[in-house]
């Protein structure tokens, strides 16, 4: 090669070596600073794609698990306001057994019923008040559960249903109103249910007689009592007359009210009729039993509420069991979901991280080669120095 002053050849060569040197330097100390072997898709195209790939299905998975923990949450919620039902339905058994024997009397019924009448009133309150997150948790819509890993998604549904004690069985029947405008006249009579009652002015001893009292409202008072199978057997109303399985009565100012004790729909249906024009059904000819319990006021009503009280507690069972079945499935899902998201981080973590040791290695090298080359590029730009000699 001919020594020549227009192209230093070997400068411009250790120049570019220097260039090579100090880029892959620089990309050494990028993976050192961040850990990441892929800093810029430069680096590696298809691995940067594959790992962001990979990372927002990490991501979809973990979010997937926290809403499957929240369903858990609002779930346990629901199974524990649940418990308490179970606990106050309990109490019910102990009322309504107590209020069933014949030791007890009507009073002391009123004041059992009074108990009743709170259970079911803290039921209700439990219903329409438990919330998890704002959001009310005894609902017939159902709780919809959003999993996914970005790629495909499912959803899990729950249905916790509505609570309330006449959704249980426990609310208060269909009731009927028998008002009077005047005092009834004998041979007239009411119906309730499968039973007719016929005033009298007064009594033979047969059975389902109502005396008519001195003004409407007591002469109501007597057919209350006689609907009761209550106080009053011989003198208010016929000594053969029995409790009406169908309703209970409850007297108000020249009124009564009858609320049914069983269930009834259609050929069932409670009937109320009266032949007197002094005496009129606010709810018409029939009215249909609802499916709760008339309450604990007389033995054969308390005796009714205790099967509708223990198919609560049944229902409310079945419920339970309902919801442990869904957190047991929110629970799988979500163990399935972190496994899935430990599988997929470490694939991703394969693909992305850098390899410490070998970056090590590679700075020791770089940082070795750059210095060597500053050198020999200060050697290559003294070599056409030589050419000096000559011209001396």
């Amino acid at each position: 090669m001919p020594i020549g002053i227009l192209n230093n050849i070997a400068s411009l060569v250790a120049e570019n070596q220097l260039a090579i040197t100090n880029s892959s330097l620089q990309s050494t100390l990028f993976q050192l600073s961040s850990g990441s072997r892929i800093n810029s898709g430069a680096d590696d195209a298809a691995g940067l794609a594959i790992a962001n790939g990979l990372q927002a299905n990490i991501t979809a998975l973990t979010q997937s698990a926290r809403n499957a923990n929240d369903g858990v949450g609002s779930l346990q919620v629901a199974d524990g306001s649940l418990a308490q039902v179970t606990t106050l339905l309990n109490r019910a058994v102990t009322l309504a057994t107590e209020a069933s024997t014949g030791t007890v009397s009507n009073g002391q019924r009123t004041a059992l019923d009074a108990e009743f009448t709170q259970i079911k009133a803290e039921i209700d309150r439990i219903g329409s008040t438990t919330t998890y997150n704002g959001t009310q948790v005894f609902t017939t819509n159902p709780l919809s559960i959003f999993l996914s890993d970005s790629g495909t998604s499912s959803t899990i549904n729950v249905t916790t249903g509505a609570l309330s004690s006449l959704g249980i069985g426990l609310g208060a029947n269909a009731s009927n109103t028998l008002s009077a405008i005047a005092n009834p006249t004998a041979t007239k009579t009411v119906t309730v249910g499968a039973t007719t009652y016929t005033f009298v002015a007064a009594l033979s001893g047969a059975a389902n007689e109502v005396l008519i009292g001195a003004n409407a409202n007591a002469t109501l008072a007597n057919l209350a009592a006689a609907v009761n199978g209550g106080v009053g057997a011989g003198v208010a109303y016929g000594a053969g007359t029995v409790a009406n399985t169908s309703a209970t009565a409850t007297v108000g100012v020249n009124q009564v009210t009858f609320t049914a004790i069983t269930s009834g729909t259609g050929g069932n249906a409670i009937a109320s009729t009266t032949t007197d024009a002094n005496l009129g059904f606010s709810g018409g000819a029939t009215f249909t039993g609802g499916a709760g319990s008339a309450g604990l006021t007389t033995a054969a009503a308390a005796q009714a509420a205790l099967t509708t009280i223990n198919t609560a507690i049944q229902a409310i069972a079945a419920t339970r069991g309902q919801i442990g079945a869904a957190v047991n499935r929110l629970q799988s899902a979500s163990n399935v979901i972190s496994n899935q998201t430990q599988n997929l981080t470490s694939a991703e973590n394969g693909i992305q991280a850098a390899d410490i040791p070998e970056a090590v290695a590679n700075l020791t090298k770089f940082s070795i080669l750059e210095q060597t080359g500053i050198s020999a590029l200060a050697q290559a730009n003294q070599q056409q120095q030589i050419v000096l000699k000559l011209l001396q």
